[in-house]
C-alpha cells in the first residue's frame, strides 16, 4: 500500500511540474501539494 501511495505521489508531483512549465500555475501548484500530501502524509496516515 505504501509503495502505491508513493508512486501516485510521484506521478502527481511530476504532473504538477509539467503543468507549471506549460504555464498553468494554479493547477500545477495544486497537483504538487496534493502529491506531497499523498506521499509522505498519506504513507504515515495509512500505516
Amino acid at each position: 500500500m505504501a509503495l502505491l501511495l508513493w508512486i501516485l505521489a510521484v506521478i502527481l508531483v511530476v504532473s504538477g511540474i509539467v503543468s507549471l512549465i506549460r504555464g498553468q500555475m494554479l493547477w500545477g501548484i495544486v497537483l504538487i501539494i496534493v502529491g506531497l500530501l499523498v506521499g509522505p502524509g498519506g504513507v504515515s496516515l495509512f500505516t
